[in-house]
This record gives structure tokens, C-alpha cells and sequence, in this order.
């Protein structure tokens, strides 16, 4: 089974939680997840975003289901950052493309690709289904 290695922007991780579709793309890429064909890449400030972001009152998520997600990225590899030389239009999105950078092959799935770099490296959740179907 060929593996992936991947950065999940939140965005992704919201998107996946609030879908009642489990075919949507981001839902498809949890599983993916879960069944290790993605191995998730992270630092200790994702795994903070995430747990800030993901227990806000607005999304309502059950506390259980945000320990599942975050144990399934903790199963994948921490990682350092490698510094990007690129102007960010929001400053809190940089640690992600850094740490993608900081594996050989890994993408980056984010529903906001125009606030990264136009790079084969960063992907929508649909685009990563795409690659993962190649296979």
C-alpha cells in the first residue's frame, strides 16, 4: 500500500467534522487517515491551532470527536519547521506550509489554496483524492 504524508490545513479538519456527507472529499481523507494510506505531518503550534479552533463554542464539536482526529495526527509524525521564503497573506497559515516543507513529499491539503504558494505541494482535499486514486 503506497503511503502519503500530509499537512492538514484546520480548515480541513473543520470541514470534515461539519459534513453529514462521508463521501465529501475532506471526510474521505480522515478515513484515509485513519487507515494510514495518509500519515499526518505536525508540530506542537498545529496540534495547539487545531485544539483551539476545534473546541470553539460556534462548531459545537463533541469533545470526543476532536480527540479522535487529534489522536489520528498525533499518530503520524512530528516534524520541525523548514522557513519558507514567501509573503503569507495571513501570518498564522505559515507553520503549515513549513512544516509540509520539512518532509520530502509531503502535500499540503487546504480548502484556502490562494494563501499559499502556487506549488504542487499544496493541494485542496479533492485535488489530494485525485493523487491518492493514481496510485
Amino acid at each position: 500500500m503506497k503511503q502519503y504524508y500530509a499537512v492538514f490545513d484546520t480548515n480541513v479538519l473543520v470541514s470534515a467534522l461539519l459534513s453529514r456527507n462521508t463521501a465529501s472529499p475532506t471526510v474521505a481523507l480522515l478515513d484515509h487517515t485513519l487507515d494510514r494510506t495518509i500519515i499526518p505531518i505536525y508540530n506542537e503550534e498545529i496540534l495547539n491551532e487545531y485544539n483551539e479552533v476545534l473546541h470553539r463554542a460556534k462548531f459545537s464539536f463533541a469533545t470526543e470527536r476532536i480527540a479522535a482526529v487529534i489522536a489520528a495526527i498525533r499518530s503520524g509524525i512530528a516534524a520541525d519547521r523548514t522557513p519558507a521564503s514567501w509573503n503569507f497573506p495571513d501570518e498564522e497559515d505559515i507553520v503549515f506550509y513549513e512544516v509540509a516543507l520539512s518532509v520530502d513529499e509531503a502535500y499540503l491539503i487546504t480548502g484556502n489554496i490562494r494563501h499559499f504558494p502556487s506549488v504542487s505541494k499544496v493541494v485542496t482535499p479533492a485535488e489530494m483524492l485525485r493523487i491518492i486514486s493514481k496510485r
